[in-house]
């Protein structure tokens, strides 16, 4: 631990650009903070610090010196955190940004709470793109792709989109054979709300006209309303799997057209890189990896 504790000395010296402060702040006195400095200057065969009766700065080979000894000495506190921390229960606060739907994340979620009661949960849901470092969130979880190198990213499972709709609909209104039935059929459209867009169904090319336009019987921004007005046998809609799986293995809907689909999405949960992860967000992403997609 003799190296250690002259990396320490070091970058004291470095921040304060004073021996006097570096002392104050280890509790010696300056005298001896020089002799370690010097001593790992002769250890290391460079000079790390330009010296004056009026300052202190660092060398080019102490500023690369620095960098690399500020890690070292952050590694070595997040493995002492971490062992200090192995017989104690996850407790802390999580900050997490989260997609604007309700299921799997919300019966997710609760579980977590139920298993982990003193990890405190701060969630934001929303649509919109968030900045994880920038707005200080330890997480976010997001479908589609990484956008952000920044970023360090797990997969936690894969969605596909479906479209589907009530039996007693398809009663009334008879079941879509190909693309170009859906002109006679009401459909349940999404808007994304931070564009104004409708969402872009998967149709077939070969089975509709160029100009084909799809019915807008209703159009929002919002899942479960999509959901609610497709059981209600309004219309069909376009709805992620993860969120109608249980209506559909219950016969209260029925999916159509499925050819109509696309490649299955990811879900990734998100955190800044580099950041160590605090036994109670080991848990977190685990137990999310664990229980939000489970293996068929």
């Amino acid at each position: 631990m003799e190296s250690i504790s002259a990396l320490n000395v070091f970058v004291q010296v470095a921040e304060t650009r004073s021996l006097v402060a570096a002392g104050r702040i280890l509790g010696v006195s300056a005298s001896a903070i020089g002799k370690r400095v010097g001593a790992l200057e002769e250890q290391l065969g460079v000079r790390l610090f330009h010296r004056s009766t009026r300052s202190i700065t660092l060398t080019a080979e102490g500023t690369m010196f620095l960098e690399r000894s500020r890690r070292i000495l952050a590694e070595i506190e997040a493995a002492q955190t971490e062992l200090s921390q192995v017989h104690m229960s996850p407790r802390g606060r999580l900050r997490v940004s989260l997609p604007q739907v309700g299921e799997p994340f919300l019966s997710v979620l609760a579980q977590f709470k139920q298993a982990y009661p003193d990890v405190d949960l701060d969630l934001d849901f929303t649509d919109r793109r968030v900045d994880v470092i920038e707005e200080g969130f330890d997480a976010v979880i997001r479908s589609g792709n990484v956008p952000d190198s920044r970023l360090t990213a797990r997969r936690l499972g894969s969605y596909r989109m479906l479209l589907a709709g009530a039996p007693a609909y398809f009663a009334r209104h008879g079941i879509p054979d190909s693309c170009a039935d859906l002109a006679g059929h009401a459909c349940i459209q999404f808007r994304y709300p931070n564009t104004g867009k409708l969402q872009v169904w998967p149709l077939c090319p070969d089975e509709i006209a160029a100009d084909f336009q799809l019915p807008t019987s209703v159009v929002c921004n919002n899942l479960e309303a999509r959901i609610l007005f497709a059981l209600q046998g309004l219309g069909i809609a376009y709805l992620p799997d993860f969120a109608i799986g249980p209506h559909l293995a219950a016969g209260r809907l029925v999916h159509v057209l499925p050819r109509c689909a696309e490649n299955p999405a990811p879900f990734h949960i998100m955190w800044p890189s580099g950041k160590h992860l605090a036994p109670r967000f080991r848990v977190f992403i685990d137990f999310l990896h664990a229980h939000l997609f489970p293996p068929a």
